[in-house]
């Protein structure tokens, strides 16, 4: 998977490669107590949290209370998903603006609002701007 974070942080200043890059990279997605995808509001929108690869998802259960004394790869349960099932499926299946959050509380995040030419434009926050709606 280091080839591929290379790859991702090699995109930046080209938001089309980028986010043509996570589409077709499969992400871990953490799920919550409920059996849920983990997310936040933020701002108004709803953030559904993603990670590269184990080493960040390990960093972001550490910064929300696995202390050391749990093993956050057999306590912690997540899904392996699509970039481009987050955000076309998932996304759309929230029912409130939602993006994807990609290595929260790591050096270099990303963020995948749910604009257009990010997310379905039936789902984009700017799709009654660009007359798309």
């Amino acid at each position: 998977m280091t080839d591929e974070i290379r790859a991702l942080y090699a995109e930046e200043g080209r938001p089309a490669a980028l986010v043509g890059w996570f589409r077709r990279t499969a992400v871990l997605v953490p799920s919550d107590s409920q059996d849920s995808l983990w997310s936040a509001e933020y701002g108004g929108i709803r953030w559904i949290y993603a990670f590269t690869d184990e080493a960040a998802l390990g960093r972001f259960a550490l910064a929300q209370g696995a202390d050391g004394t749990i093993d956050w790869t057999t306590d912690w349960t997540y899904r392996t998903v699509l970039g481009a099932r987050l955000l076309d499926v998932v996304v759309p299946a929230v029912g409130v603006p939602a993006g994807v959050a990609l290595d929260v509380g790591s050096p270099q995040p990303v963020l995948f609002p749910p604009v257009i030419g990010i997310v379905p434009d039936a789902y984009a926050v700017d799709a009654d701007a660009e007359g798309a709606a």
